[in-house]
């Protein structure tokens, strides 16, 4: 189906990160409008905004500020005016947008689980003890030290493919990455295995594609109403309720996942320990319609269970 707007006068500027994940994402997001609309990519111009988080490499994102680092830049671009949407991995998106921005479209949801990476081991458990594991992602930090806490987990940040390389020079012997940003950049023979969520719990919105606008921006919003997928839009906002109950940042473990059974939804959450000594989860199934109430009350029940300092980094 196309759908009717007015002519655009110029070129509708989709502001994203420079990795060729992020770029995959506004190339992405450009098809589908143009398709929706029957425009020409012409109509569209993509426009690189490097974020704070894309420039400072050599120190944990928990040491120089959290989730809005690859995000901040993008949004006061918008907010300006330099560009009309934004296009973001949502599980790089903190929970609450600055005045004057929204964020309610989401593009089809990609694979949600995670991929263990290594040149030499099939998986887990042929990683023998002391092996080095690289990873900049907290959760995923935490939930390997659960399972395996004899391995050595080393720093390990930058793009997938700077990550692919730390691995080709013997930085570390296995990391993980999304297997949705492998799926999007169709990179040819990575060894690598999906891991099951009932084995390594997802980010909270690992997979999706969000992409913000300006509050008062009616024609843009009537154009990303046309590309919106329902469905995935019930998901994360069970699992972005969650999040935002528990205060989530990049300084806190956390896991989270809500899948579509359906007029109900599975919704399954996990808090753990820096240091990967504890891990809480729980599990539970609610009509749709409740999935963001379900949300909250499953985050304050495991903060209850976890008790005070819980996410506290042990010495």
């Amino acid at each position: 189906m196309i759908n009717k707007l007015p002519t655009p006068t110029k070129a509708l500027k989709i502001g994203t990160r420079g990795s060729p994940l992020a770029l995959a994402q506004a190339y992405e997001t450009r098809e589908r409008l143009s398709k929706a609309f029957d425009l020409q990519f012409e109509a569209f111009e993509i426009v690189i905004i490097k974020t704070t988080g894309d420039r400072v490499l050599d120190r944990p994102l928990k040491d120089i500020g959290g989730k809005g680092l690859f995000t901040r830049e993008i949004e006061e671009a918008l907010l300006r005016g330099d560009i009309d949407i934004a296009v973001h991995s949502m599980k790089d998106m903190p929970v609450d947008q600055p005045v004057g921005l929204t964020l309610e479209t989401y593009l089809p949801r990609e694979d949600v689980r995670d991929a263990f990476i290594s040149p030499r081991a099939a998986g887990l458990t042929d990683l023998v003890e002391g092996t080095v594991v690289g990873t900049s992602s907290l959760r995923r930090r935490a939930q390997l030290l659960y399972k395996r806490p004899d391995l050595q987990v080393v720093e390990f940040r930058g793009n997938m493919q700077t990550r692919l390389k730390k691995l080709d020079d013997g930085v570390a012997e296995a990391t993980f990455l999304a297997m949705a940003g492998l799926n999007r950049m169709k990179i040819p023979k990575v060894p690598m295995y999906a891991i099951g969520v009932d084995d390594m719990l997802p980010a909270v919105a690992q997979g999706a594609i969000g992409i913000e606008r300006r509050v008062d921006d009616i024609v843009v919003a009537d154009m990303l109403a046309a590309i919106h997928d329902g469905p995935t839009g019930q998901r994360l906002k069970a699992e972005r309720a969650f999040l935002s109950a528990l205060d989530g940042s990049c300084e806190t473990p956390i896991a989270g996942l809500a899948e579509l059974q359906g007029l109900n939804l599975r919704l399954r959450g996990e808090v753990l320990r820096p240091d990967g000594s504890e891990s809480i989860s729980d599990d539970v199934i609610v009509p749709v319609d409740d999935g963001v109430d379900a949300g909250i009350a499953m985050a304050k029940k495991l903060l209850a269970e976890a008790g005070q300092g819980f996410f506290d980094w042990r010495s």
